[in-house]
């Protein structure tokens, strides 16, 4: 008899292949997330859970997946998943950490290229059929070549939106929690305090994981230290950016602009306010949404799965 599992979301057709080849699969058959509720009804019968960052996996949800063997997380980040609980039932997770490196520093240079040169604003003129004539003074941005890069986490996507600045001669800044001596010698990046590196950069990319301490870590103080030029870009998480802060940061020009691939509240309302402003750009959380990319992601999580129904280590382990 197969080992009974539970997947939260659709798989592409190679992990999906890979999977009921294995499993007995019990799959929520819908694009938007499952209900809490259902989540753990759905694993009262299983040993085995393929779940996504929307989906909130706490110790009341594994007290009731009493047969529970492993936690699989289709995506790098976990911080929905209470691994402190996990470990005390014994529940093994893991995740997908590497493989959209590539991909997420390819959409933090999109959404900094976009911002810098008001992309979305003049697709949206054009779609209005406002475009009439070529104008001296149409849509400005600003400069990316030779202009100043501020990088919050220089973990594995920070150091690839580095190379990728290098590119676009752009004098690249860090700040981590510890600094990367070697990066510094081969890559020609420089450290900074957090503050310093707010009043250099003309542009600023958050490439943190959510944490406590780096919850709200772009917040009134931090914004007001930045230059009225600069721009924000965000890929990491939506709680990392204070929204509020945000939105009262670009209704004052405090800052210039703001190009985010994630939120708080993530997804944003359609009438939320942030949306109501012209310098913010906004795509639905994509940064991992290559093809090549998302499909390894899926198969890395069903290796996990498979693995850890069948009481084997778990290729990607978390804990």
């Amino acid at each position: 008899m197969k080992p009974k599992v539970y997947v939260t979301r659709h798989l592409p057709e190679p992990a999906w292949e890979k999977l009921v080849d294995a499993c007995d699969v019990d799959i929520w058959d819908n694009d938007t997330p499952p209900a809490y509720d259902l989540i753990r009804e759905k694993v009262e019968d299983k040993v085995g859970l393929l779940c996504l960052l929307t989906d909130r996996i706490d110790a009341q949800l594994m007290d009731s997946g009493k047969h529970l063997k492993v936690i699989s997380q289709c995506a790098v980040g976990y911080d929905n998943i209470d691994l402190k609980a996990a470990v005390e039932r014994n529940i093994r997770v893991g995740n997908t950490p590497g493989v959209l490196t590539d991909a997420t520093a390819d959409m933090a240079f999109a959404l900094l290229l976009s911002a810098a040169r008001r992309i979305g604003e003049g697709y949206d003129y054009v779609r209005a059929g406002k475009w009439e004539t070529w104008g001296l003074s149409l849509l400005l941005g600003q400069e990316v070549w030779n202009a100043t890069l501020g990088l919050i986490g220089f973990g594995r996507i920070g150091q690839a939106v580095a190379r990728r600045a290098r590119g676009f001669n752009m004098r690249v800044l860090y700040y981590d929690t510890s600094r990367n001596e070697k990066a510094e010698d081969e890559m020609g990046v420089e450290y900074r305090l957090l503050s310093e590196l707010f009043e250099e950069s003309d542009y600023v990319s958050m490439h943190v994981n959510l944490t406590p301490e780096t919850r709200g870590m772009i917040g009134k103080s931090a914004l007001q230290m930045m230059k009225p030029t600069a721009i924000l870009i965000n890929t990491s998480r939506g709680p990392v950016v204070d929204s509020e802060a945000l939105y009262e940061a670009l209704k004052a020009g405090e800052i210039a602009y703001a190009a985010l691939d994630v939120t708080d509240p993530e997804p944003l309302p359609p009438d939320h306010k942030l949306l109501s402003l012209p310098n913010l750009l906004v795509v639905p959380h994509i940064a991992s949404a290559t093809v090549k990319t998302r499909t390894q992601m899926a198969m890395m999580a069903v290796m996990n799965l498979i693995a850890g129904v069948n009481d084997k280590k778990l290729p990607y382990p978390v804990v």
